[in-house]
């Protein structure tokens, strides 16, 4: 599974990572503009908070910081999840082309990719929803004990309270983990066979059945292989910004002006944000890859997957090795 994802990648990391680009490119350029309207607006309410004869802050200054700060925290939801959600999409797109040997173009996956996109919204946040709901209960019982505890000032209840938590750590967690692997494979199914979210999810835990521990260990070991593969790629950017001489302090004054901080920082920041922008184009595409192929090989395994792939991809021959698969001995 490892090895053909870095195949399929090596080979169509045009159209693959140039989706990726183009959409948390435009994400970060949104949220950036977003920042500078923002931070515009609240001007002066920031001024007067953070002046150093400024008293207690009232609600008149701290409200439309509030405000502008959870319109950016809702407008980077929606703009990341809407690129996450096309290079989803787009991963399955490319293995359709991909499992036959032939070629696609940057413009096919865009196109393909961005026609199945709410439905790959859809499916992540019902996948989401049915693994948080058990989190969320426990959650809602861990913050009434707190409330309980701190009503009746029972010091000792810390000790009840943590054991709580770690007691239902325990419950939730392999619970939301069993849910996590058994629709994982949902929003590759929304690309492959056209499904909308609920019957994704169901086809989902249908070819999970009997291969959970091998979906797990694989897709595991893909986004430990993506994280590892992401710190490496920003580990010269930060070896270039710890150099000696590069960003010293020692050169400002004791009252350094606003022109001065920028240039000590903005070379930090931006050498920050390219270094996490190309890691985060790789650990956004590899893991849907291989979680590609491991639907690609459940149904090989499992069911005629010949058909289907001409289907999905619209037409030529179907490979040889692509064939149904050969009746199981017992």
């Amino acid at each position: 599974m490892l090895s053909g994802a870095f195949s399929t990648l090596g080979r169509y990391w045009k159209p693959l990572i140039g989706v990726a680009l183009t959409l948390f490119g435009a994400a970060t350029l949104v949220m950036i503009v977003a920042l500078v309207v923002a931070a515009s607006a609240v001007a002066t309410q920031w001024d007067a908070l953070t002046s150093p004869s400024s008293s207690s802050p009232d609600a008149s200054e701290l409200v439309p910081l509030g405000i502008a700060f959870g319109v950016l925290m809702l407008l980077g939801m929606v703009v990341f999840l809407l690129a996450s959600a096309v290079v989803q999409a787009a991963a399955p797109v490319v293995l359709q082309e991909a499992v036959l040997g032939r070629p696609i173009s940057f413009g096919t996956v865009w196109s393909r990719a961005w026609s199945r996109v709410w439905s790959v919204i859809g499916t992540v946040f019902l996948a989401g929803l049915i693994m948080i709901v058990p989190i969320a209960l426990f959650t809602a019982a861990f913050v009434g004990l707190v409330i309980y505890t701190a009503t009746l000032g029972d010091e000792d209840g810390v000790v009840p309270l943590m054991v709580t938590g770690f007691v239902g750590a325990l419950l939730l967690g392999p619970l939301a983990t069993w849910l996590y692997v058994r629709f994982s494979l949902a929003p590759t199914v929304v690309v492959f066979e056209d499904q909308r979210p609920v019957a994704a999810l169901r086809r989902s835990a249908q070819l999970v059945r009997g291969n959970w521990w091998r979906v797990f260990g694989i897709g595991l070991l893909a986004y430990l292989l993506a994280g590892a593969i992401g710190y490496m790629i920003q580990l010269p950017f930060q070896a270039v910004g710890m150099l000696p001489g590069m960003f010293d302090p020692a050169e400002m004054g004791a009252d350094p002006s606003e022109g001065e901080l920028i240039a000590l920082f903005g070379g930090l920041i931006v050498m920050s944000f390219v270094s996490q922008l190309i890691s985060q184009l790789f650990t956004a595409v590899f893991p849907p890859l291989v979680v590609g192929l491991l639907y690609v090989d459940l149904r090989m395994r499992t069911e005629n997957l010949g058909p289907v792939l001409v289907e999905a991809a619209g037409a030529a021959p179907l490979p040889e090795q692509y064939g149904p698969p050969p009746p199981a001995h017992r």
